[in-house]
């Protein structure tokens, strides 16, 4: 106890500065979420802030740095009870225990965080300051009933992020793009740009394998489609997936992925690593921000130049963004059929327009033809994905890319979802269709033996 908790009041700082004053802001009427958070009574707090003080004023950072959270946490009851005799302040067991969590939580996790973190419902986080924290729960924007104690809380747990990657946040670095140790992406924006307070929103990385089959039974598509995507990635089809923020692209594209030839060479680029593939000669690449003297950045564009060389079979792109379309679009033109990547966009057509305006942004000097020449060559498929009004993230249209006339880059559609009005249940009713077509591609599918499985997904369709 005395190397962990050798410091007295008397030998600590001064107490910490009260909370930051801000302007009170009117929560918006957002149903509340089902978490399990503990909340202390009104009438306990000032007991409970009085012995959490002199905890932290007790306790050697450095030491408890290097402690586990199982042997830390017994440490921490005896010194809340030990301080609670001392000031004569009643808790019970109870109050102790969840007081030496909530400390454990501060000093080595993300403080209230923790529970959310924990809740596998929750898919994203949002905090907007120290009294608003959102949460995504099975596809719902909910209010959660979690609270930081001030601004200067929120700010700790954002740079204890920041410092676990080797970056630091603040004023002259107000912007960051981290990952936590389970691979969650984390974006974090503080004061001055975060006008009501440290933002952090967290998209959790998922503890569990979804394949196409789980995404049929959550209805984001359909069975036939289920099979039929399956068909695409064994056949090596060049796969675009486009879709809003959060509308489940990496959702799909790692299942999809599950159905690489486990003997193919894999070789991923990623702003932050979120994908999952279970094939065992997989090649992960991530991205590298640039210092505090602005040097030593490395970019996707950088990355995918730099996989042509490691002799990939396929290459996977997280998300393209920027004037690395061009170079992706060079990967699936010269050998590398099967690749994929996602895209922001709101329609197949619209993702078409995008991947050409990506490539202008590179400055290559391409007319709008040939970039179009390039697109239309290049990918086989994009598959629209989109979060709609129930929660329910679907596939809403799955296009071909046909080829080149004149200067427009003809598609056609093979499965579409056809909504309709939403049921009492709340959900959104309606139909995934196929259009029957044969695809151009069909010769490609066939050359791998696949032509009767993807008929066989067709007739599911229409059936």
């Amino acid at each position: 106890m005395s190397a962990v908790f050798g410091r007295r009041m008397s030998e600590a700082a001064e107490a910490p500065p009260p909370a930051m004053p801000h302007r009170p802001v009117a929560v918006p009427a957002v149903a509340p979420a089902r978490v399990a958070v503990h909340e202390w009574a009104p009438g306990r707090r000032p007991a409970i802030e009085e012995v959490r003080v002199e905890a932290m004023a007790r306790i050697d950072p450095a030491s408890v740095a290097q402690m586990e959270r199982e042997a830390l946490q017994p440490l921490i009851v005896r010194l809340v009870d030990e301080i609670a005799t001392e000031r004569r302040i009643q808790l019970n067991g109870h109050e102790q225990a969840q007081l030496a969590t909530e400390l454990v939580h501060d000093m080595l996790g993300l403080g209230p965080l923790e529970p959310l973190l924990a809740d596998d419902s929750i898919t994203d986080i949002m905090v907007n300051g120290p009294e608003r924290v959102y949460i995504e729960q099975r596809g719902r924007l909910l209010l959660s009933p979690v609270r930081f104690r001030d601004r200067q809380h929120v700010l700790n747990v954002a740079q204890r992020i920041a410092t676990g990657i080797g970056r630091r946040v603040d004023e002259s670095s107000p912007i960051v793009d981290a990952r936590l140790p389970d691979g969650s992406r984390v974006n974090i924006v503080v004061p001055p740009l975060a006008l009501d307070g440290t933002t952090i929103a967290i998209r959790k990385f998922s503890r569990r394998w979804i394949d196409l089959d789980t995404l049929a039974g959550f209805r984001s598509l359909s069975p036939a489609m289920a099979r039929a995507f399956e068909v695409f990635a064994r056949a090596r089809l060049n796969i675009i997936i486009s879709g809003g923020t959060g509308s489940g692209k990496t959702t799909l594209l790692n299942a999809l992925s599950r159905h690489i030839d486990p003997g193919e060479r894999i070789i991923t680029v990623e702003d932050a690593a979120e994908l999952q593939l279970q094939q065992p000669h997989v090649v992960r690449l991530e991205t590298r921000p640039p210092n505090l003297e602005g040097s030593g950045e490395i970019t996707v564009r950088a990355l995918i130049k730099t996989c042509l060389r490691l002799r990939p079979d396929r290459i996977i792109v997280g998300e393209t963004r920027g004037a690395e379309a061009f170079d992706m679009l060079q990967a699936m033109n010269t050998g590398h059929p099967g690749s994929m990547s996602t895209i922001h966009a709101n329609s197949t057509r619209d993702a078409l327009s995008r991947i050409e305006n990506m490539v202008l942004m590179g400055n290559v000097g391409l007319p709008t033809r040939a970039i179009r020449q390039q697109v239309a060559s290049a990918v086989d498929v994009v598959i629209q994905v989109q979060r709609m009004r129930d929660g329910v993230r679907r596939v809403t249209q799955v296009s071909e890319i046909l080829g080149l006339e004149g200067e427009t880059v003809v598609t056609q559609d093979l499965f579409r979802f056809e909504g309709k009005a939403a049921g009492p249940d709340g959900l959104l009713h309606g139909a995934y269709r196929a259009t029957g077509i044969r695809p151009g591609f069909m010769d490609q599918i066939e050359q791998y033996g696949l032509g009767a499985e993807y008929l066989a997904a067709l007739d599911m369709a229409e059936a």
